[in-house]
C-alpha cells in the first residue's frame, strides 16, 4: 500500500525541476510531529502568480502516476483567490490518507506559514530560501479578534433565544442544531480567545492540543447531549459559561 512517504516523493520528484515553483513543503499534523495512522498528507505548493493552474496536471499526473485518482475536491476558497486548494484520495491508499493539496501563488503573504500557529513547516524543497516562516502578526490578529468576539457577542445576544423556543416548540432537531451551531460555537470561539488567542478562529478543530484538557472535558460534555431535557440544562450551562468567558476576557 502507499505510504505518505512515497507520496511527497513523487510529487517532490515532479515539482523541483519546474522554474516557476519556488517551494514545497508539509504542514498539517506533520508540522507539530503529531501524525498518526489516521492523518492526511498537508502539502503546499508556492508558484509564480499566474502559474496556479498550470502545475495541476503536473500534480496529478504525478499522482496517477502512483495509483489511480479516486476522488478530488476542490473546497471553495476566500477571495481574492490568492491559492486554490484540492483534495485527492488515491486508490489503496485506505480512507483516511487524503492529500489536501493548496497551490499558492507566490505574491501571496499569507503561506500557513507562521511557528506559532501552523507548527514547523516541513520543506521538502526552499530553492533559494524564498519563502521564509514569519512571526504571527499578534498586534493584527488580536485586532481582528476584538472585532469577531464583538460580533459573536452581538449575535449571540440576540439569536440564542432561538434554542429555548424551538425547545418550547417541541422542534428539538432545530433546537439541537442550533445550540451546536450557534451557542457551543460561540462559546468555543470565546474559549480559544481566552486560551489560544492566535487560533482565536480555529472552531473546534485541535482542541484537544490548544486547550487546557479540563476546559476540552467540559465542553466535551455539553456537545454529547442524550435528549430534549438534557439539551435545555447544558443550553443554559453553555450560555453562562459564555458570558463568563467574555467576562474573564474583559
Amino acid at each position: 500500500m502507499l505510504d505518505r512517504k512515497a507520496i511527497i516523493g513523487k510529487l517532490a520528484e515532479a515539482l523541483r525541476p519546474l522554474a516557476y515553483v519556488y517551494a514545497f513543503w508539509e504542514g498539517g499534523a506533520a508540522a507539530f510531529d503529531r501524525s498518526d495512522r489516521w492523518s492526511d498528507i498537508d502539502l503546499y505548493v508556492d508558484v509564480e502568480d499566474n502559474r496556479t493552474r498550470d502545475v495541476l496536471p503536473v500534480i496529478e499526473a504525478a499522482l496517477e502516476a502512483l495509483s489511480r485518482i479516486e476522488l478530488k475536491y476542490m473546497p471553495p476558497v476566500p477571495a481574492p483567490g490568492n491559492y486554490v486548494h484540492l483534495v485527492y484520495r488515491l486508490e489503496g491508499t485506505g480512507r483516511c490518507l487524503l492529500i489536501d493539496l493548496a497551490v499558492i501563488k507566490h505574491s501571496n503573504p499569507d503561506k500557513f506559514l507562521e511557528p506559532e500557529i501552523h507548527g514547523q513547516a516541513r520543506f521538502i524543497f526552499n530553492k533559494g530560501g524564498a519563502i521564509k516562516c514569519p512571526p504571527a502578526d499578534r498586534a493584527k490578529i488580536a485586532a481582528d479578534m476584538e472585532v469577531a468576539l464583538g460580533q459573536t457577542r452581538l449575535r449571540f445576544d440576540l439569536l440564542s433565544c432561538f434554542v429555548e423556543k424551538e425547545i418550547a416548540r417541541g422542534n428539538y432537531i432545530e433546537a439541537l442544531d442550533i445550540y451546536k451551531r450557534l451557542i457551543l460555537g460561540s462559546l468555543v470561539e470565546a474559549l480559544r480567545a481566552k486560551h489560544d488567542p492566535l487560533r482565536y478562529n480555529f472552531g473546534p478543530r485541535y482542541l484537544r492540543y490548544h486547550l487546557p484538557l479540563e476546559v476540552v472535558a467540559r465542553l466535551q460534555d455539553l456537545y454529547f447531549v442524550k435528549d430534549p431535557k438534557d439539551l435545555e440544562e447544558k443550553y443554559a450551562r453553555a450560555e453562562a459559561w459564555f458570558r463568563s468567558t467574555l467576562s474573564d476576557l474583559k
